[in-house]
């Protein structure tokens, strides 16, 4: 059974290219993650401060891995600056297996 990840951001006003930059930024080091089978932003075409990166793990143990490594942190610490409101994660799993 894999994980199905959705990350919710809010930029500032302003601030949208440098939340797009970001997360771009997160995408290969996160893809090349044992345990990553899918990593990829995606913008509100309605709203550009809103955003998403749709992710897929093997496993929880494979998400809570990439929550401690360096480039997440460092995002992390980024989104700080650049966010209206914090992210929100959202974990799911296929219709069957909930």
């Amino acid at each position: 059974m894999t994980l199905t990840v959705i990350a919710a951001f809010e930029a500032k006003p302003g601030r949208e290219d440098d939340l797009r930059t970001a997360l771009e930024a997160m995408i290969e080091p996160s893809a090349e993650e044992e345990g990553c089978l899918a990593y990829e932003p995606y913008a509100d075409p309605n709203r550009p401060e809103r955003m998403v990166i749709i992710e897929e793990w093997t496993s929880r143990e494979a998400l809570e891995f990439h929550f401690t490594t360096p480039h997440f942190k460092h995002v992390v610490g980024v989104l700080n600056d650049l966010l209206a409101a914090p992210f929100t994660i959202r974990h799911l799993t296929t219709a069957e297996s909930a």
